[in-house]
Formats: C-alpha cells, sequence, structure tokens
C-alpha cells in the first residue's frame, strides 16, 4: 500500500471537520454523501457545534439541502458484567443518540484509503470542491473506490473496527456498504493495556436510525419535519425468514429497515405534504422563488439492509435470525438521551430496548393499518407523548464472546427515490391540478421500489466479493478557465487505460442547474473550448471519462451501457466566467468610451441578477470593457468612498458583490464609481444605481 497523505488544493491550511472532541470525515464520491465519526457513530447534532440537527445522508448530494439524517444511535450490551467499578446485571456502552460517546469509547484509528489520488478540480486556477476531501492511503487494489477505516475501543472491553465502503458507478453510487467487526480484547480505555480479559455474555450490538424527509423544505411544510414528527418507518424480513409476516413480496425478503416522508396535520402548506409540493419559497430562504413549480422536495426513501451476521463467536455463518431485534422507538423517549454507563436502572431499560425482538405491528402498519400509504390522512406520530416521532433500531444476538473472540456484521446504507426530473414533472401536474393527492402520492411511493433496487445491488455486489461496480476512473486534473473569447477547458488522466472517450457537461447560473451535454470527445481530446458562453453569465462544469461497455444485469435492473466516472469526482462549484478583452485604451475617459456597469440600475427585489448569475451571486454587479489593469473607487452619491477593487487579470471584465469595505451590504440609492487606468492614469466616472 502506497501512502500519499495527499491533501487537496488549498485544504492543506484546514483542519478536519471536527467538533470539540472527536474527528469526523466525508465519504462523497457517488450521488450520497454522508459524514462519519472517529468515534465510532454519528450521533445528532455531532458534526460541528453549529451544525443543524439534520446533517449528512445527503441524496442527490448534487443539489443543496439534501440532508435526511437527524440522528443515529449505537450501542453494545451485556449481561453480568463485574470490573472495578461494581457489579451490573445489565451494562449498556452508548454513542448517541444524543451522548457523545466520551469515555464510553475510544478511538484508536480513523483513516482514510482511496483506489486512487482524489482528483482536483481547479476553475481559473483555485481549487473548486464542494468537501474537504483529506486522503491518507491510496491502494490501487482496494475493492471500493474510497474507504473509511475505523476502530475504537469500548468501556466493555469490546473494540470495534468498521470498515464504511462507497463506490462512484452511475448503478451503485447511491449506497455504502459498513462491515463490523467487533472483537473482545478486553481492553477498555485507548492505551494498549489489557484491562477485561474476561468473557461477556448475552452481548448485544444496537443501532437507532432517525431520519428526516429532507433538510430543503423544512420550514416550508413544518419545522418539526426536520426532526422526523412525520417519519414513517417500515420493514421486511424482520430478522427471520418469514414471507407470511404482512405478506412480503417473495422478492422483498431482504433483512431491511426503511423510512421516508409522511403526513403532516401540522403542515404549513394547504395541501397534501406527501412528497414535499413546492409551491412557494420559505422564510429561511432554502427554496428559491425560481423554484416554486410544485417540484416534490421530498421524494427519498432511506434505510439499511443486512447482508451478514455473525451466527455465533465460532460460527461465522450467516445467521438469518439476525437482527433479533427489528422495532420503533419513540425519538424524544427517556432512553434517547442523559446515557450513563453507571446508572443500573436506566441501562436495564435500554438492555430490554435492544432485546424487545420484533415488533408488531409495523410502524407503517400501526399508522396505516390497511397499507395504502398513498392515501395516508393520519399523522406518524402515533403515541401520546412523542412529539420527536419515531425512530427505528436493529439489536443483533445475543452473543457469548470470550477473550479474543470476533463477531461480524455487515450491512448496506441507502437512500433513493424519484430523479430530480421527475420530482419537476409530476409536481407541476400537482400544481396545475392535472392529478390528484392520490395520484401524486402513488409516484412518490414509487420511491420505495427504487429503494429495494438499490438495496438488491448492494447485496449483489456484496455476495460477488465487491466485483460489480467498475466504473473507469475520472480525470486526474480538470482545469476550467475563463478567457476573453471563450471558456478553456483541459485535463490530465491517471492513465489511458479503458479510456473511449469523455463528455462534458455545462450548467448555467448554479451547479445544481439542470445540466446540458455539450461535447463528446475521442479519447484521445486533453482539451475543449466552450465557445457559446454569453458574457456576464455564471458556468459550471463536469467531465465523464467514458469506459468500456459494460453488460446488462437483468436481475439488477441494470441496462448494457457505456461505464461512466462520477460527476462528483470532477465537478465545479465555482462560477468561471466569459472575460472581455480589456477596454478600448484610446476611447477610454472619452465620450466614445464603451465602459459600462451591469445591471443599471439593479433592482435587488427583481431576478435579473439571479437568472445573470445565478443564485450564489445574485448580488453581483459587474463593470465591463474597463483598462487590463485598473482600480475602481466606488463612492456613494455624497462622496464617501465605500470600497477599492483592484482590477489586475488584464482582462475587461471586473465584478463587485454589493459590499462595503467592511462587508455590509450597499443600500438604495445613486453611487459612483471612478474608473483609474494603471498605466496611462486617466480617470472615467460612471454612475450607477441600486434599488432595494
Amino acid at each position: 500500500m502506497k501512502t500519499s497523505k495527499l491533501i487537496l488544493g488549498l485544504l492543506v491550511t484546514l483542519p478536519l471537520i471536527a467538533n470539540a472532541q472527536f474527528t469526523n470525515r466525508w465519504m462523497a464520491v457517488g450521488s450520497l454523501h454522508n459524514w462519519f465519526s472517529e468515534i465510532g457513530n454519528e450521533i445528532e447534532v455531532g458534526r460541528t457545534p453549529s451544525s443543524p440537527q439534520q446533517d449528512g445522508l445527503q441524496w442527490p448530494a448534487i443539489y443543496s439541502y439534501q440532508d435526511n439524517q437527524a440522528a443515529k444511535g449505537f450501542w453494545i450490551g451485556t449481561t453480568n458484567f463485574t470490573d472495578a467499578t461494581g457489579t451490573y446485571p445489565k451494562r449498556v456502552v452508548h454513542i448517541g443518540p444524543r451522548v457523545n460517546g466520551q469515555n464510553e469509547f475510544f478511538p484508536v484509528d480513523f483513516k482514510m484509503t482511496s483506489k486512487f489520488d482524489p482528483p482536483v478540480v481547479f476553475v481559473d486556477g483555485v481549487p473548486s470542491f464542494d468537501k474537504q476531501v483529506v486522503n491518507d492511503f491510496v491502494d490501487p487494489d482496494l475493492k471500493a473506490d474510497r474507504m473509511i477505516y475505523n476502530k475504537v475501543n469500548s468501556l466493555l472491553g469490546i473494540t470495534m473496527e468498521r470498515k464504511i465502503m462507497q463506490w462512484s458507478d452511475q448503478f451503485h453510487d447511491n449506497y455504502m456498504i459498513y462491515e463490523y467487526t467487533f472483537v473482545n480484547t478486553g481492553n477498555t480505555d485507548s492505551d494498549a493495556e489489557i484491562e477485561h480479559p474476561e468473557t461477556l455474555t448475552d452481548v448485544m450490538f444496537f443501532w437507532q436510525y432517525r431520519y428526516a424527509f429532507t433538510f430543503e423544505i423544512g420550514y416550508l411544510i413544518q419545522n418539526s419535519s426536520r426532526w422526523g414528527i412525520n417519519t414513517m418507518n417500515d420493514a421486511r424480513g424482520d430478522g427471520a425468514e418469514n414471507p407470511e409476516l404482512y405478506g412480503d413480496p417473495e422478492n422483498e425478503r431482504f433483512r431491511a429497515q426503511f423510512a421516508w416522508h409522511g403526513y403532516h396535520s401540522d403542515k404549513n402548506v394547504p395541501y397534501d405534504n406527501i412528497g414535499a409540493p413546492i409551491f412557494y419559497p420559505d422564510a429561511e430562504g432554502y427554496i428559491a422563488k425560481d423554484d416554486t413549480v410544485g417540484r416534490l422536495g421530498a421524494p427519498q426513501f432511506g434505510g439499511i439492509v443486512t447482508m451478514h451476521a455473525d451466527a455465533s463467536a465460532s460460527d461465522h455463518s450467516d445467521d438469518l435470525s439476525q437482527p433479533s431485534t427489528t422495532g420503533w422507538y419513540g425519538s424524544d423517549e427517556p432512553n434517547t438521551s442523559n446515557n450513563d454507563p453507571f446508572n443500573n436502572a436506566k441501562m436495564s431499560s435500554e438492555y430490554d430496548w435492544m432485546t424487545r425482538g420484533n415488533q408488531s405491528p409495523r410502524h407503517a402498519r400501526r399508522v396505516v393499518p390497511d397499507g395504502d400509504y398513498a392515501g395516508q390522512s393520519i399523522m406518524a406520530n402515533v403515541a401520546p407523548g412523542q412529539p420527536g416521532g419515531f425512530s427505528f433500531g436493529n439489536g443483533y444476538g445475543p452473543y457469548t464472546m470470550g477473550p479474543g473472540d470476533t463477531v461480524k456484521i455487515i450491512m448496506a446504507e441507502a437512500v433513493s427515490g424519484l430523479s430530480r426530473n421527475s420530482c419537476i414533472e409530476i409536481g407541476k401536474q400537482y400544481k396545475r391540478g392535472e392529478i390528484s393527492d392520490y395520484e401524486k402520492n402513488t409516484w412518490v411511493m414509487t420511491g420505495k421500489d427504487s429503494l429495494f433496487q438499490t438495496f438488491r445491488r448492494a447485496i449483489a455486489n456484496y455476495e460477488s466479493g465487491y466485483n460489480l461496480a467498475n466504473s473507469p476512473k475520472p480525470t486526474k486534473v480538470f482545469n476550467i478557465n475563463g478567457g476573453g473569447d471563450r471558456i478553456s477547458l483541459s485535463w490530465d488522466l491517471y492513465d489511458e487505460e479503458g479510456v473511449s472517450g469523455f463528455r462534458i457537461y455545462r450548467s448555467v447560473g448554479r451547479h445544481d442547474k439542470p445540466e446540458e451535454l455539450i461535447a463528446e470527445l475521442p479519447a484521445t481530446a486533453r482539451k475543449y473550448d466552450d465557445l457559446s458562453p454569453i458574457r456576464g453569465i455564471a458556468y459550471y462544469y463536469y467531465i465523464q471519462v467514458v469506459g468500456e461497455d459494460q453488460a446488462a444485469v437483468p436481475d439488477l435492473n441494470i441496462p448494457a451501457t457505456a461505464s461512466l466516472s462520477s460527476r462528483y469526482y470532477t465537478q465545479s462549484y465555482d462560477p468561471t466566467f466569459l472575460k472581455r478583452p480589456p477596454g478600448d485604451s484610446e476611447t477610454f475617459a472619452t465620450k466614445d468610451s464603451k465602459l459600462r456597469v451591469v445591471p443599471n440600475p439593479y433592482i435587488i427585489s427583481s431576478d435579473q441578477n439571479r437568472l445573470r448569475f445565478g443564485t450564489e451571486n445574485a448580488d453581483r454587479l459587474a463593470f465591463f470593457n474597463i483598462p487590463g489593469q485598473c482600480t475602481i473607487d466606488i463612492y456613494t452619491e455624497r462622496g464617501e468612498k465605500i470600497t477599492t477593487i483592484d482590477h489586475s487579470d488584464g482582462s475587461g471584465d471586473e465584478y463587485w458583490n454589493s459590499v462595503t469595505s467592511s462587508n455590509q451590504l450597499v443600500v438604495s440609492g445613486v453611487y459612483i464609481a471612478v474608473v483609474t487606468d494603471k498605466q496611462s492614469g486617466k480617470k472615467e466616472i460612471v454612475k450607477f444605481v441600486v434599488i432595494r
């Protein structure tokens, strides 16, 4: 294995994202993005001290505010445990949903490995990225495209090792596979000394999942949807192979728990909220004015599927009766907070949660007994006193683990649902009154089929020995540079093996606007000039490497098609613009000058700038046909200078985001710009108007 310690671009100056105690890393090579903590689990508001409750499990992650994760919990329990602090009939150690695991779990190792050095995207010479990537190792033989290895000791003397794996293949990029190996090392802290070399009885491994779909629409539908008060939870398999339970279809008898955005009786909107149609912007600014055509804002279905659980510490065959506990739990019940590994009464209640068995009825059936979820009109929060809604949980065990014994559990977490284009088209029909609530909801519920398809692909990938996903490597470096009459793209490869061509896509105004395929190029191409941009408009790009043709896999609904590298490797997140050549020096500061301020007047409430420069740059003003080397001093009408722009890139374009030198947005009024040519010293004065 080759050590690379690659830190992308400017990231050399940035720390890993962390809260007060623990380091976190993003996994983000596919359409599903999530952060992971070195403590061994991702708790509520755990990534940073200022993180919102919905934070992570983003899908489709190319769009903003697609977080679906509110909180997770991970507990290990055992019986008849004795150490220096006393004897515990039932002992439980905790990470989450709300406690951070400190002094119960002890991080030992936390590293990221990639199959190749992470690629770099440059926009006008500056690295452009969405999430920080710090890679520790490169292993060309890695089965996944990227993997996080995490090792954590616990107060019980059980050491957890987890491998978090992700693929960028277009048919396998919306799930992550987690391999957990638990070893009774007897190590109860962070040093190498063995403190508790004892046999542990009735060991249970328990995870709790609190999903909330989706961050973007929380304030529009109802803020309580952010913490999952209307989340519907369902299951398949229920541990044992029981095809008769609720009549699970034969092709749905995997071991899975999943959730979606259900009906909200206290919704803010006057229409049915399932799927979260967007008719209006929200006051918090997460939904823009131009995104109110009815688009379905919460089509996501997310969940966990179990692929392997050891029968015992001595029998490592898959036990189909695991998880032995599948249930639903009030997300605000006392057991979800203030957990304490020294409180016997509370640990007894927690252990009962972990061992309650396969709960019947399932949560979704408790809410809608006939299973017609498209017609749901009852709140998912069915139990009084549970204002936080419900989470689902899985418990594996009980296991007896002697010193050195191991137990392995393997699962996949996935999110899927309707495509963005389908969400737009169905939402438009619904807003126009062309389809009913029930018809709209029936479309939304097909997201379950998409999630189950993803489960099957994850299971097949695991059973193949992780040999199914085989996308080509992306470009190693992707350069995007705005010029005077074109935007120039160039790229380098890791190697030429398996490359049959390239596809270049472009978005206008924002990186997540609908993309357009603007070029298909041969394998020999290493550059492309986009000659069609319009001056003053923001452009974003990504490039895909076209690899070898893939055979169809009918059982997994995978067609025969060309393999493609992931857009998430090469997407630009910063805009580039077509730049003008410098203004004519002969006419500058004369009556024939072409110098212009655009737009003028600038009306803040208008959508003109959002359409011109994109939502991310909606406060931007442009100065066109200026000298290539100049200063722009901006004054109020009363002569007070509010900022100076130093223009030195040799072009005829410069931009100003309508802020003063003290970072205050300007108010309505008349402003004066004094443009001074550094070479000739000539000055030109131009007035412009800002209207708020």
